[in-house]
């Protein structure tokens, strides 16, 4: 005998503003005081809870929940947000919190790259153009800089700030900040040099990159406190953006910075 029956592929709330040409594929929830910006892509079971904003041209692929209330005790269910700006694209799995009073939103900036199973906590603020790798995962009240590239498991403990055009090696333990254009990696996290591959990319010219080495032989490699590299940084370098860029960022560290350049110990009779 055939039967006939009606199934309900999505459920998307009247009270959701939904953009044009946005594809919706089955099986997703769209939730109240959710907006979702013109030619966006929705994956299939996909969850997108309340006060969650999708900007223009995003892909959200299968299994992404964002907008989840905060993994923080202290949130009291204030009306925070998860804000998600244009050309976003978030691979599978991924979860990415709302804020909490603290910050009220959680933010991820233009043309960033969230790949499958990332976990981005409530209160972080992801800047343009940055690539977060698989498994990754942030907690609460984090800073990324523009063109970051955080490595596959990397773990960023609470209130790290993490520099703009830096690259941290995959399986990295973030306990410190990183500053701006630098490379880091090995345990605990360390200096390992400049990120000059990808400030070339980006448009970077020779002496913009010396200067950038410059600082940074200061700072991570002759062994001086903070305090000293800042004041030599000041004296020895001449004025110029990147400068200001890293004594600023310097200024605003309140967890302290990442160690600096230690080469490593030999293993049985190798260098690696």
């Amino acid at each position: 005998m055939n039967t006939t029956s009606t199934v309900q592929l999505n459920v998307v709330h009247p009270e959701a503003k939904i953009g044009n040409n946005v594809h919706i594929s089955p099986f997703v929830t769209i939730d109240k005081n959710v907006t979702i910006g013109d030619n966006s892509w929705i994956g299939p079971n996909v969850s997108i809870l309340e006060h969650t904003h999708i900007g223009k041209n995003c892909k959200i692929y299968p299994g992404a929940v964002l907008g989840g209330v905060p993994q923080d005790l202290k949130f009291d269910g204030e009306d925070s947000v998860l804000e998600i700006a244009d050309n976003v694209v978030i691979r599978e799995y991924c979860t990415l919190n709302r804020g909490t009073r603290a910050n009220y939103k959680t933010y991820i900036g233009e043309r960033s790259l969230i790949m499958a199973y990332v976990h981005i906590a409530h209160d972080c603020v992801i800047s343009n153009n940055c690539i977060l790798a698989n498994n990754v995962n942030l907690a609460g009240h984090i800073e990324v800089g523009e063109y970051a590239v955080l490595g596959g498991m990397a773990a960023v403990h609470q209130f790290v700030h993490i520099g703009a055009h830096s690259m941290i090696g995959g399986g990295s333990l973030v306990r410190k900040d990183v500053p701006p254009f630098v490379k880091a990696a090995r345990e605990p996290l360390s200096f390992v040099g400049i990120n000059s591959v990808g400030l070339k990319r980006r448009g970077f010219d020779r002496d913009q990159i010396h200067r950038i080495q410059d600082i940074y032989r200061i700072l991570f490699i002759k062994g001086h406190n903070l305090k000293k590299s800042k004041v030599d940084i000041q004296e020895q370098i001449p004025d110029c953006a990147e400068k200001k860029v890293v004594l600023d960022f310097l200024d605003r560290s309140e967890r302290g910075i990442m160690k600096g350049y230690r080469p490593k110990s030999p293993t049985n009779g190798f260098h690696s």
